[in-house]
């Protein structure tokens, strides 16, 4: 069943999927002494929030059947500004993990970064030119679990080396999720970067090489995770070129992408997203594993 709208929109959330965000949010405002009482059902915020990351439109062209759009956009703005996209979306990764038999915090992460072209509302000091992709905008840098579920994202201008923007991708992980002991990159971020890890944040960064006789494309143990999370992404036209004029805010349209995806995982009978037919390979004491 799908939500109350009259249009039922392919993004809008389900009754079960909407059972599992609602009880993450903020207590709505009910009477004077609590604010003024709110007009518009929350689940029609959630549900035009999603329209708005999954087809990519403006938030002034939003169908009218949803609320008038300033009154999305508040709420969009209220929830980044309390934190409470982050609080979803860490609840929902931590139930994915579990209901996958993992702890609720990882050991082992991946990093990487994504060079995308940004609209001409992004303010030119937060871009830049990504010379080897060849792609003016912004680089968005993400650690995800080795399930491929986002811990960390952090956006920078596109002209930033990996090996420098890395860091606070990687500092946040640290400090967020410091059960976090071990992440994988590629060759992109080797060299200063690995002492750097080890040496502040106590962490270990192994570089994984390409075969010396690789040719062409080839999937990459203990990396291809990450990349599947840059394709779940991609699915989400809000996230195909970075429209945002602050960094926070696309990162927080990432966050939103990422909901959107791991409810539908939870209701669909498969959290732990079993796509892959690859082997598990143990890659500590504990219960993280990745494919090869």
């Amino acid at each position: 069943m799908v939500s109350g709208s009259r249009c039922g929109y392919p993004s809008d959330l389900t009754d079960e999927q909407w059972a599992l965000v609602e009880p993450l949010l903020p207590p709505a405002r009910v009477g004077p002494k609590g604010g003024r009482r709110e007009k518009h059902p929350r689940r029609r915020m959630v549900d035009a929030i999603f329209y708005v990351v999954r087809t990519g439109c403006a938030w002034r062209q939003l169908p009218k059947d949803f609320a008038p759009w300033p009154t999305v956009y508040w709420y969009f703005t209220w929830w980044h500004d309390d934190g409470t996209v982050e609080r979803i979306h860490d609840a929902l990764r931590g139930r994915i993990r579990e209901a996958d038999g993992r702890n609720a915090e990882p050991s082992a992460g991946l990093i990487d970064s994504q060079s995308v072209r940004t609209a001409d509302t992004v303010p030119a000091v937060s871009r830049g030119f990504d010379a080897g992709k060849r792609v003016k905008g912004r680089k968005r840098f993400i650690v995800t679990d080795t399930l491929g579920l986002l811990l960390t994202v952090h956006v920078v201008a596109a002209n930033i080396q990996d090996r420098d923007g890395a860091k606070r991708s990687l500092l946040w992980t640290r400090l967020d999720h410091p059960s976090v002991k071990k992440i994988w990159a590629d060759q992109g971020f080797a060299g200063r970067l690995v002492d750097w890890t080890a040496t502040i944040l106590g962490r270990e960064l192994e570089i994984v090489r390409k075969a010396p006789d690789q040719r062409g494309f080839q999937v990459q143990p203990k990396r291809w995770a990450v990349e599947r999370t840059f394709s779940w992404k991609n699915a989400h036209r809000r996230l195909a070129r970075d429209y945002e004029t602050s960094t926070a805010r696309s990162e927080t349209m990432t966050r939103w992408a990422m909901i959107g995806i791991m409810v539908r995982r939870l209701t669909c009978g498969s959290p732990a997203m079993r796509s892959s037919s690859r082997p598990l390979i143990r890659v500590g004491p504990d219960e993280d594993t990745v494919r090869a």
